[in-house]
């Protein structure tokens, strides 16, 4: 290595821009490189790489959300950038540097396609080893997340959560309601569509874990002499079948009759005991189905309601990535 290799301010400049190094970085890497602008770069990475393998085990547990939706709004992306601590994941450059991921992102169909894609003459992959020395934490795309459909939306939540949601056709005000469903599946983290997308293996043992927690549950709150919880038989709308729900209904005329009410108003009061009964039932669907939760800005109905009064359109599908 040259130790009497000048380099100008403007060099200097030029690798930071490129970069995003810092300035006594920049200047040692040309130096050591002896002016040479595309070597100093590869000594920038291999310091990144020095800093990667001893930050390897590290957690990238914060970082910056972002998504991009392509022209004609049916392709969408939603990626995390991670990095170790919450200062780095809110600075300018680092949410910058997010941002242009997420516009090579769109272009790939995976995660490997997209970590193999070109970013300024090197690979997405060695940007981020770049860049892991330049920054001095693990940096790493902690969520890829594609979807495709007739129309797609996106919401963004302060750059901690991104939410992509597909819709069947493109109708009358469907910006709003994509954007008003992405935010429900960015603040309630549905997992799944409907119920019936669920296993039926799954849903008898989630049934007998919830059981299970809520009676161990009621042990405490029956000794301290507080108001039990109520223990439900069921979790999900696919265990209500007809038959189910029938008992429901003779059940329910028991009660009223053994209240002593006058069987001609029966049929006022029963519809909403009935509604009582498949929401105390359906507890699963109603933290983990996306069609079946409550709306988040009107939670008289759910969402599969408020996707009905667009007309004639469905939600397809949806993502959602999450910084931590």
């Amino acid at each position: 290595m040259s130790t009497t290799v000048k380099v100008t301010a403007a060099e200097v400049n030029k690798l930071r821009k490129a970069t995003g190094a810092g300035m006594m970085d920049c200047k040692k890497a040309l130096v050591e490189a002896e002016g040479n602008f595309d070597k100093a770069i590869e000594v920038l990475r291999k310091k990144g790489q020095k800093v990667a393998e001893k930050r390897s085990d590290r957690d990238s547990s914060e970082g910056a959300a972002i998504s991009k939706i392509n022209a004609d709004q049916t392709e969408g992306v939603a990626i995390v950038l991670g990095c170790e601590t919450d200062f780095v994941g809110k600075n300018e450059n680092f949410v910058s540097l997010a941002n242009q991921l997420a516009d090579i992102a769109l272009n790939n169909k995976t995660k490997e396609e997209f970590l193999a894609a070109d970013f300024g003459g090197m690979t997405v992959a060695d940007k981020l080893i770049e860049q892991t020395g330049v920054i001095g934490e693990k940096l790493d795309i902690t969520s890829f997340e594609k979807l495709e459909a007739p129309f797609v939306g996106t919401y963004v939540h302060i750059n901690k959560i991104a939410a992509l949601v597909g819709l069947s056709a493109k109708v009358d005000n469907a910006e709003t309601l994509v954007k008003d469903v992405a935010m429900q599946v960015a603040s309630m983290g549905a997992t799944t569509l409907s119920y019936k997308d669920f296993d039926p293996a799954f849903v008898a043992s989630e049934t007998e874990a919830r059981i299970a927690v809520i009676e161990k549950d009621n042990i405490e709150l029956g000794r301290l002499g507080k108001t039990l919880k109520n223990v439900p038989q069921y979790i999900s709308m696919a265990q209500l079948t007809p038959e189910v729900l029938a008992q429901a209904e003779e059940d329910a005329k028991a009660q009223l009759a053994a209240e002593g009410k006058p069987e001609k108003i029966w049929d006022k009061i029963l519809p909403g005991k009935i509604e009582r009964f498949v929401s105390d039932n359906t507890t699963l669907d109603q933290e983990k189905c996306l069609l079946d939760q409550n709306f988040i800005k009107d939670e008289k109905i759910n969402v599969a309601k408020y996707v009905a009064s667009y007309g004639d359109v469905e939600i397809t599908g949806f993502k959602r990535a999450s910084v931590g």
